[in-house]
């Protein structure tokens, strides 16, 4: 990891969960990290945290709704005015709403895909370009995906979510192609969890239904999020001529 001290990192979603997990991680770790989310104010308190703690980096928080290109763009903007560009680009912001195929409300699919797919990909384009703007050859995008991206779970309020992960595989895919037509060592990586503890997610996917989750999370031991941190330095520390293209992760007592 040392050839990673000083240099740039972005993290959408880096507010709660598996976002704020690999912020400290890589902020510990000694990189410049960027974390972006809507709840700005829980980013500035994670920063203050770690300066306490005396941490060898650095974490700034930037206020940026994922659905909003515009804000996107001023987001990267700001990072580069401020520290050059991005060398590392986290894709971690993602949501699942309870809204199923057959009576699902068309806003509700747009927000995932919005989130999911739209939002990772014109991250990954900005942060690709900037790397390239200043010849970073050796610069890392890592999509969280999902295990609900290569196969489909029980719950059918899902469907259409598993849906936008299954495009995150292809796209994961697809940007390591097109990063090898262009003669460019930057390299693409997904990491695809099952549950994870600790996290609002399947909170909000399951709308708040706080017994469903209770028991869940009561019937098996789950990934946590520093488990999917530590995936993302186990990536990060891999040497330049080796791509890790996706990692599976899960508790050792889930099922499916």
């Amino acid at each position: 990891m040392e050839r990673w001290i000083n240099r740039v990192a972005l993290v959408t979603g880096a507010s709660v969960g598996i976002g704020k997990a690999i912020s400290h991680a890589l902020v510990e770790r000694g990189m410049v990290v960027y974390g972006c989310g809507r709840s700005v104010d829980k980013i500035k308190s994670h920063s203050e945290e770690l300066k306490s703690q005396s941490a060898k980096g650095s974490l700034h928080a930037v206020k940026c709704d994922l659905r909003n290109e515009e804000e996107i763009l001023s987001m990267f903007a700001e990072i580069k005015r401020n520290h050059g560009g991005v060398d590392v680009c986290i894709n971690n912001a993602g949501l699942s709403i309870n809204a199923n195929l057959l009576d699902g409300r068309t806003d509700d699919w747009k927000t995932m895909l919005d989130v999911n797919v739209v939002a990772l990909s014109i991250c990954t384009r900005e942060a690709v370009k900037q790397m390239r703007e200043r010849n970073v050859d050796d610069g890392h995008i890592i999509h969280l995906n999902s295990m609900s991206g290569h196969r489909m779970p029980t719950m059918g309020y899902t469907n259409f979510y598993c849906g936008t992960k299954y495009m995150v595989t292809a796209l994961t895919e697809g940007l390591r192609r097109e990063l090898r037509e262009m003669g460019s060592h930057i390299r693409a990586s997904c990491i695809s969890p099952g549950l994870v503890s600790d996290t609002e997610f399947l909170l909000r996917a399951s709308d708040g239904n706080e017994n469903l989750v209770r028991d869940v999370f009561s019937k098996q031991k789950a990934v946590e999020p520093k488990d999917i941190a530590d995936m993302v330095m186990y990536i990060l520390a891999a040497p330049p001529h080796v791509e890790i293209h996706d990692i599976f992760v899960r508790g050792t007592e889930q099922k499916y």
